[in-house]
């Protein structure tokens, strides 16, 4: 690429020291020590020069952006599996191959949403904090602080991909009754496995269930998939858990329906416009309304270890001459 013994790529987020210092190894690897999020006028001068490009999901590798891509730019490997923020056919159109990095992250992502799923029920944060705040405790009372029991209710899932299926697994384990809608009905097996109720009618499913878990991706097909005409469908005492992506949700709506009690209560993980949270959201979790969490559904060391060693895999095979192993197929977007 370009003559070049070890190929430019242009790093725009700090990543995990081990994966750092191996892109340091074996490529002529740029940077972001202070882990500041690149500008747009910054993310150009990227592309004018680099042999690959490696973002992260707070970066947006638009059309614009992608216009002004150097003739060495060939490859832009994604630290993340989102790629809602990348223009993959503006990117196409112009020669350069996108990869991601799908199913390292599973597990994690699971693991938090299940910690929503139980949080929000049982009011864990509001019991964490009352301690620490210095609040007056009378100590144990038949009546203070109850929560709901989630054993033995319904859990309807939307999206039983990966994430979706590793969140029913544990769920299953809790005594909750999976329910869950997708595009397409998933294996028998795996069915007979969870003792699933597969609901072709998204509708139908939001209106019968105990607790939401969102776990499908980002597309314009998904945008506010749970609008406020469906989000108007669930029941009062239901719970909704979100560790996908904000935009999945009409957030106002959720908003509404939080403040007016039509809506028992949402754990959250990501949000429509953050890094900016809706101040009416951090109202409702002071009142016990919602669990607010930092988009950290993903964050623990191995993942990210993972992710920065799929991304690695991606970018010695293109400059091998091979065919990436994550590479992103527009038509499968």
């Amino acid at each position: 690429m370009a003559g070049r013994k070890k190929p430019l790529v242009v790093i725009t987020r700090k990543l995990p020291d081990p994966v750092e210092t191996r892109m340091r190894e074996l490529f002529d690897a740029r940077l972001n020590v202070e882990d500041r999020p690149m500008s747009q006028a910054e993310l150009i001068a990227a592309v004018k020069e680099a042999d690959v490009l490696v973002p992260t999901v707070t970066d947006t590798i638009d059309a614009a952006v992608i216009a002004e891509a150097g003739p060495n730019l060939k490859l832009i490997a994604n630290f993340g599996n989102g790629i809602e923020k990348i223009d993959v056919a503006a990117a196409t159109a112009k020669g350069i191959t996108v990869t991601n990095t799908p199913g390292v992250l599973t597990e994690d992502t699971a693991d938090m949403t299940m910690a929503l799923i139980l949080s929000v029920p049982r009011r864990l944060t509001e019991g964490a904090n009352i301690l620490p705040e210095g609040k007056k405790w009378a100590g144990w009372s038949p009546t203070w602080m109850l929560g709901r029991r989630i054993w033995g209710k319904r859990l309807g899932i939307v999206g039983m991909g990966r994430i979706g299926t590793a969140v029913a697994r544990r769920a299953k384990a809790f005594g909750l009754s999976i329910h869950y809608h997708n595009r397409h009905r998933v294996m028998p097996a795996l069915e007979d496995e969870l003792e699933a109720t597969y609901w072709e009618s998204l509708d139908q499913m939001l209106a019968r269930m105990d607790i939401i878990s969102v776990n499908c991706p980002s597309t314009p097909a998904t945008f506010h998939l749970l609008s406020a005409r469906r989000l108007a469908l669930l029941q009062p005492s239901a719970y909704l858990v979100n560790t996908a992506r904000g935009d999945l949700i009409d957030e106002e709506a959720l908003l509404k329906m939080l403040e007016t009690g039509k809506l028992a209560g949402a754990g959250l993980d990501v949000y429509e416009n953050e890094p900016a949270i809706n101040p009416k959201l951090l109202k409702l979790a002071a009142k016990g309304k919602a669990v607010l969490l930092p988009h950290m559904g993903s964050a623990t060391l191995e993942g990210r270890i993972d992710m920065g060693e799929k991304v690695i895999i991606n970018i010695r095979a293109f400059c091998d001459g091979h065919r990436p192993p994550d590479r992103v197929i527009p038509s499968r977007i």
